[in-house]
């Protein structure tokens, strides 16, 4: 089977569950999401992995008119800091470019604005522009863009919540030293200042480093998990494996460059490797309580 077949039959397999007249079979369809969405269900799989959209599909009709007239209520100005969206917008979609393909800046002012409005203990930051773009493409309308956004940085503020940003770099740091010595060492040798990607890398889910193919690839995984930010240092793990090599080969400055800025990479080996570090982590912790 050639590699469109492949791509037909994925989406034959994701449509037979979206399309299912009673109940969407939510385990499978996380099943199915783990090895990555077709570009065009990934929004539709998305509404449903996040709990956006319910699995029943009786209340199909009357949930989305729940949801468009709660966001169309919401309060979606702030004249100090719709200039700054806007500005780290532009920055955004030049790099980017499937967000060139149309414009965008009005869905994210509403999107990011509305949620902040929302949450008035939440302080702006220019990261949340990377992390509401996949739901700014792939959804079809405003308001399940939105719900997907907050519903993600719902979950990423209640893992915060168990285990401090500074406690996860501490523990992404261990993870570092144990299972990539010979790189750690390398970088403390040239002076990386370790502190500056690893906070972003860890905060951002890897939405401001990441190409944008391999982020949306990466979070089909991550929605069908029900431990992803746990599950994500190890993935960060890997993408260092995946380069150990070329940045063992470079200078401050260009590893700096080169971690902020990352190539394009294997996505599917790069989350086999992160499952791998896992196990190996999990593995070791039992041994040294063995010892113990």
């Amino acid at each position: 089977m050639n590699s469109d077949q492949e791509q037909e039959t994925k989406i034959l397999d994701f449509e037979e569950i979206l399309q299912s007249e009673v109940f969407v079979d939510l385990e499978r369809l996380r099943m199915l999401a783990r090895h990555g969405i077709p570009d065009q269900l990934r929004g539709e799989v998305w509404k449903y992995l996040l709990g956006v959209q319910q699995a029943d599909r009786s209340k199909e009709l009357s949930s989305y008119k729940a949801r468009r007239e709660e966001y169309n209520q919401m309060d979606k100005i702030d004249t100090d800091l719709v200039k700054r969206v806007r500005g780290e917008v532009t920055r955004y979609q030049r790099k980017v470019q499937a967000l060139q393909e149309a414009d965008y800046i009005p869905m994210f002012e509403n999107v990011i604005l509305g949620y902040l409005n929302a949450n008035r203990d939440v302080e702006y930051s220019p990261g949340m522009v990377s992390l509401c773009a996949p739901f700014i493409y792939f959804l079809e309308q405003e308001c399940d863009a939105y719900f997907c956004f907050e519903k993600m940085m719902q979950a990423l503020e209640e893992y915060n919540t168990t285990m401090s940003l500074k406690e996860q770099v501490a523990r992404f740091m261990t993870l570092f030293r144990c299972g990539l010595p010979e790189l750690c060492s390398y970088f403390e040798d040239e002076e990386v200042d370790l502190n500056e990607w690893t906070t972003s890398w860890l905060q951002n889910l890897l939405a401001k480093e990441m190409k944008f193919d391999n982020v949306v690839r990466l979070w089909d995984s991550y929605f069908a998990m029900n431990d992803p930010f746990s599950f994500h240092p190890f993935v960060c793990l890997s993408i260092l494996l995946s380069a150990k090599e070329e940045l063992e080969d470079l200078e401050q400055s260009e590893i700096r460059t080169m971690l902020l800025q990352l190539p394009f990479l294997n996505m599917e080996m790069v989350i086999a490797d992160a499952y791998n570090f896992r196990h190996e982590t999990i593995e070791r912790q039992m041994n040294e309580n063995e010892e113990y």
